[in-house]
């Protein structure tokens, strides 16, 4: 599990981050007709068929926090505007199909879409340890705060 929260992607900043750099990102099952590649999930050892491309990308994030359940503590990834509408339509059109969720390349969760998804978020039950979950959240909310600075700065 150390390697889930190694650092992804290229850091061309010089200053220094206080913060391992993790990024998200959630797939939709396919149909193992056309599936790019599987997924195993960690705990289950359920693989499941994916496409190649991220329906949600570490673009599509404002936030991360913990929420908690009877069955245990979940992650709710909170949606830029565009991408609450992109994830509204896709979740429409493809109810009985799962999200799987990749920390840093590594799947550790999926999530059934049971309906279409309009609330502006996506919740997930990650195959992780508990504990791991706070500083994973805070490196998210870091990560996702970097880049959407980033792309604040880039409409200017």
């Amino acid at each position: 599990m150390g390697a889930l929260l190694t650092a992804a992607g290229c850091n061309t900043s010089t200053k220094k981050k206080d913060y391992l750099v993790t990024v998200a990102r959630f797939y939709m099952e396919a149909d193992e007709s056309n599936a790019f590649a599987s997924a195993t999930l960690p705990v289950s050892g359920v693989k499941i068929a994916i496409n190649n491309r991220p329906v949600l990308t570490e673009f599509d994030f404002t936030s991360v926090q913990i929420g908690e359940s009877d069955l245990g503590k979940f992650l709710v990834f909170n949606l830029t505007g565009d991408a609450t509408r992109d994830v509204y339509r896709v979740t429409g059109s493809n109810q009985g199909r799962r999200l799987v969720l990749f920390i840093n390349d590594s799947p550790v969760g999926a999530r059934m879409i049971d309906r279409a998804f309009n609330a502006g978020s996506v919740a997930v039950f990650p195959a992780l340890p508990e504990e791991m979950l706070p500083d994973l959240v805070k490196n998210l909310n870091a990560t996702s705060t970097d880049i959407q600075k980033q792309i604040e700065k880039a409409k200017k």
